[in-house]
């Protein structure tokens, strides 16, 4: 059974790819609030025309929404995943909510950047559209984490050989017969999973949106299961005491960028989180 905090994300998710920003206001089980995201009149479209010889369908990234957060082997592995990042490595949450909330901070980023005129990556290399970016966010933040079901290491090459076929089953649907536009889509995902931890450079705009959102899942509700069930010391900790020192993350329009990010925290030790998972990738990221 999904949790609470599963369910809110998802809410938030299909409310943005329809068009309508997130509700406002602290989600349940997470200390993360986002902030505006434009006007909403960016997301996908009911009825455009696409898919098989061009029959008219329901916009192509809300479909991948309802597909990706319905499918019962992505949920399986994003299970599995948190189970071995927290019970067996000793890290916070690689999970379903995590995963759910790179998708969120990832397309609310994107719109910011689309209400302010900026293209995205494969809108300005003429070889998609915006709502082509959105279905690639959304492929990559659902499953750019699944590879801890191997491990840490180099987990983001294992969560690319794990998660090609579930794309290609994913884009197959949503695109039909249409194979030029399925490579297009299976490479950017793969280059936003392949990015995400900041060992690779990057060239896409989406890459650079999935590997800040990342970054940016890192408050406190982060560390919760792996601190009510640690029992003694152990390495990877001070992502744990870290994490929880975080309070608030906040995704907004920024005053003279289109992006600002926000972050509260209660302790210093939160600086970790901030210099580990945030600060160089603002710099990694085109």
């Amino acid at each position: 059974m999904k949790s609470p905090k599963q369910v809110h994300l998802e809410t938030d998710i299909l409310r943005i790819v329809r068009g309508t920003p997130p509700e406002r206001g602290t989600a349940p089980e997470r200390g993360t609030r986002r902030g505006s995201q434009g006007q909403g009149r960016h997301g996908s479209s009911q009825g455009r025309p696409g898919g098989r010889q061009g029959q008219p369908r329901r916009g192509s990234a809300l479909r991948t929404a309802e597909i990706l957060l319905h499918d019962r082997e992505i949920q399986s592995l994003q299970e599995y995943a948190n189970i071995v990042s927290i019970k067996r490595l000793g890290f916070n949450d690689h999970g379903p909510v995590h995963m759910r909330s790179v998708v969120l901070n990832a397309l609310i980023m994107a719109d910011l950047l689309h209400s302010a005129g900026t293209k995205l990556s494969l809108e300005a290399d003429e070889a998609g559209t915006y709502e082509d970016s959105q279905v690639a966010l959304l492929c990559a933040g659902m499953l750019h984490d699944i590879g801890m079901t191997v491990g840490r290491e180099d987990h983001e090459h294992a969560s690319v050989e794990l998660a090609l076929p579930l794309v290609d089953r994913i884009l197959r649907e949503v695109y039909g017969e249409d194979i030029e536009k399925r490579v297009v889509v299976r490479s950017m995902v793969v280059e936003c999973i392949v990015g995400h931890m900041a060992t690779q450079r990057i060239h896409s705009l989406e890459a650079g949106l999935i590997l800040i959102a990342d970054g940016c899942d890192m408050e406190k509700g982060r560390a919760r299961i792996p601190m009510m069930i640690a029992t003694e010391s152990r390495v990877g900790d001070i992502h744990k005491y870290s994490a929880s020192a975080i309070e608030e993350v906040r995704i907004e329009k920024g005053a003279e960028r289109p992006i600002r990010v926000t972050i509260e925290m209660k302790d210093n030790v939160g600086f970790f989180q901030v210099e580990e998972l945030l600060s160089g990738r603002f710099t990694s990221s085109p």
